[in-house]
C-alpha cells in the first residue's frame, strides 16, 4: 500500500494552511488511482510535544509516532504559512526533531501559504533548501497559496494538479528501499566459522 503523509504547520483554525493540505491530499489520491493510506497531521496538535522535543531531545510518545510515520512514508507533503519570508517557527521546530535520514530520498511535495503574492518565493529560498539539505527528493512544482489565490479561479487548481502528479510519479519511480538494519539477515554462526560471510 502507498503510503503519504501530509504535514501542516497552520497556527489557526480553521487555517488556510489546512485548507491547501488538503487540497493537495485529494489530489495526490485522485492521481494515485489505487488503495493508498493519506492523512494528514496538524503540527498545531502536537506543538507542546515539539517544544518538550527541542528541550529534552527526547520526542514524546505522540510526536514520535508521528515521527515514525513520517520515516514511514512513501511520499510526503509538507505545507507552512509564512512567516517573515519564511517557514513558521512550528514548523522548523518540528522538522529539527526529525531524523537526519528519514527523508533522505524521499519525494516531497513543498507548499506554502501566505497573505500576498510577495511572499511565493519561500518556496525556493526557504522550504526547497531545507529539504535539500536533508537529501530529500523534491518534486519540481511547488504550490504557494496568497489570499488572493482563494477566489476561485483556475490557476491554483492547476498548480495543485501539477504537483500532486509530480509527486505520484516520483513515489512510483522511487526504488525500492533496502533493509539498512545489519541484523535483519543474521549469516549463522556456522557459516561465519567457514568463511562464508563477507
Amino acid at each position: 500500500m502507498t503510503r503519504i503523509l501530509a504535514i501542516s504547520a497552520g497556527l489557526s483554525q480553521p487555517s488556510s494552511t489546512r485548507l491547501l493540505a488538503d487540497r493537495l491530499v485529494a489530489a495526490t489520491r485522485h492521481e494515485l488511482g489505487e488503495e493508498a493510506e493519506v492523512e494528514v497531521v496538524e503540527l498545531r496538535e502536537h506543538a507542546h510535544d515539539i517544544t518538550d522535543n527541542l528541550l529534552t531531545g527526547f520526542p514524546g510518545a505522540r510526536l514520535r509516532e508521528v515521527l515514525e510515520r513520517l520515516a514511514a512514508a512513501d511520499g510526503l507533503i509538507l505545507v507552512t504559512p509564512t512567516f517573515s519570508a519564511s517557514y513558521s517557527g512550528l514548523f522548523k521546530s518540528f522538522m529539527d526533531g526529525v531524523e537526519p535520514d528519514a527523508l533522505r530520498d524521499k519525494p516531497v511535495l513543498i507548499a506554502a501559504t501566505g497573505g500576498t503574492e510577495r511572499h511565493s518565493l519561500v518556496l525556493e529560498h526557504a522550504l526547497r533548501p531545507l529539504l535539500a539539505y536533508l537529501r530529500a527528493h523534491i518534486v519540481p512544482t511547488g504550490v504557494y497559496a496568497a489570499g488572493s489565490d482563494w477566489g476561485g479561479g483556475t490557476e491554483l487548481g492547476q498548480r495543485i494538479t501539477r504537483a500532486a502528479r509530480e509527486l505520484v510519479a516520483a513515489v512510483r519511480q522511487r526504488p525500492e528501499r533496502e533493509d539498512t538494519d545489519p541484523f535483519a539477515n543474521p549469516v549463522p554462526f556456522e557459516e561465519l566459522l567457514r568463511g562464508g560471510a563477507t
